[in-house]
């Protein structure tokens, strides 16, 4: 599908006013709940959380991975035991 020359145009335009329009203001006052977390020294059980859940969802595609990779070894070697065969 090709978009004609005035509507190729269009939209950079368009993308280039919006993010002016679609732009969040400067927070000034910092935000308090980060604050707070600094000060209790929690921000670094959400850290831990954070990287806790990151390592297990790597690890979960690692292993994934893996398998996946095993069912394919098995379905080409079957593949090429049948092709053999005929």
């Amino acid at each position: 599908m090709r978009l004609s020359f005035s509507t190729s145009a269009f939209l950079p335009v368009l993308l280039l006013v919006s993010q002016n329009l679609l732009a969040q203001q400067p927070v000034t006052s910092g935000v308090e709940m980060a604050d707070r977390l600094r000060a209790d020294g929690k921000i670094w059980v959400v850290v831990a959380v954070i990287a806790a859940v990151f390592a297990g969802i790597i690890i979960y595609l690692v292993r994934l991975d893996r398998q996946i990779s095993k069912l394919e070894k098995e379905v080409n070697q079957k593949n090429n035991s049948q092709s053999v065969r005929l």
